[in-house]
């Protein structure tokens, strides 16, 4: 799906990894533990983003999209993990 077919009410570009995590992750399932934790000490830094994502899920229903072919092991996923375990 094209970006502008998606039809996005709001997207949270800095909640996504940095660059340099992305890169050392390369979709490495291998990697997908300490990918997780990486992530999570990043997202750290960006709680008004994640409680933003919160406060949304509490309203209604949010989908998470993300630009990997697995869907096994993403960034959206570690995202939904934080926001379970807290919620």
């Amino acid at each position: 799906m094209k970006k502008g077919e998606a039809h996005i009410d709001e997207w949270l570009r800095d909640i996504s990894p940095s660059d340099e995590l992305r890169r050392w992750f390369s979709h490495d399932p291998a990697k997908w533990r300490d990918f997780r934790t990486r992530y999570r000490k990043e997202l750290r830094t960006k709680q008004d983003l994640v409680e933003k994502l919160r406060d949304l899920s509490r309203r209604g229903v949010v989908t998470l999209l993300f630009a990997a072919k697995d869907l096994e092991h993403n960034n959206a996923l570690a995202i939904k993990e934080v926001l379970e375990e807290t919620d």
